[in-house]
């Protein structure tokens, strides 16, 4: 798994290089939804990492974001976001990544995340611990949600009229936390629980590339993943609780409310 999780991070970081070249320097939008973007880079990194992946790995079946992956009814899946935070991108605001994971018989057995703004990459192999580039890293130790910070995110339905638009959620977890972040890339979020930067995350409607590494990584760096009402994650599902474990029953309990109504 070793040699794996090396030529993973090797293309994860090829990919982010494309994205550096790139930024400032976007040339062509696209509109998957009302605010729902893709631009040519995410489309160059994907055929990069597919391309890569499918020369590593041809039996494997790939499931990426702008859908150029293959499926071979494998028994092992990599789940790709190739540019996450796009339309951070689109914006020139520098907080975006690339995002690939292994899924092996249904469970989440590799994730890579790389920042390439700030030259960071996250990683990790069930049972072999996560690391931050070279180090070692954990969850945080705040154990309360009073003096917690959190991160959480709208989905792209956020506009139309809907109670699962996040809103009652945030304003509730704003009252009970000591901060809230959104800084628009759910996987460098969840990347940053691993490392102990942020204690708990919350979100709806994520798709399974923005969430699979960032799964793999907590739960190596100590940390908890589930449903809001505390159900086992499911990778395909519409909800994600993160935490360092410490704050997640309060969290579930702030969520909860929610379906009180």
């Amino acid at each position: 798994m070793r040699d794996t999780l090396k030529k993973v991070c090797d293309i994860a970081k090829r990919a982010g290089q494309v994205q550096i070249e790139h930024f400032g320097n976007v040339r062509h939008v696209a509109y998957k939804g009302a605010i729902d973007l893709v631009t040519e880079v995410d489309k160059e990194c994907e055929t990069l990492i597919v391309e890569e992946l499918q020369k590593a790995f041809p039996k494997d079946d790939i499931l990426a974001e702008e859908g150029s992956g293959k499926r071979h009814d494998s028994r092992r899946r990599w789940i790709v976001d190739p540019l996450d935070g796009t339309v951070n991108f689109t914006h020139g605001f520098p907080f975006f990544c690339t995002s690939i994971a292994l899924e092996v018989n249904g469970q989440l057995d590799l994730g890579v995340i790389y920042d390439p703004n700030r030259d960071e990459m996250f990683s990790a192999a069930r049972g072999s611990g996560a690391r931050l580039n070279e180090r070692s890293i954990s969850v945080s130790k705040v154990p309360e949600l009073g003096h917690a910070l959190l991160a959480t995110g709208f989905a792209y339905n956020v506009r139309e009229e809907s109670r699962l638009d996040n809103l009652d959620n945030f304003s509730r977890f704003i009252k009970r936390a000591r901060a809230i972040r959104r800084p628009g890339s759910a996987a460098i979020d969840l990347a940053w629980i691993a490392c102990g930067r942020i204690d708990g995350f919350w979100e709806l409607f994520l798709k399974s590339w923005d969430m699979a590494a960032g799964v793999c990584i907590i739960r190596e760096a100590g940390g908890m993943v589930s449903s809001f009402d505390g159900s086992p994650y499911n990778v395909y599902g519409t909800q994600i609780l993160a935490s360092n474990g410490l704050i997640h029953n309060e969290m579930m309990h702030v969520l909860s409310m929610g379906n009180k109504k």
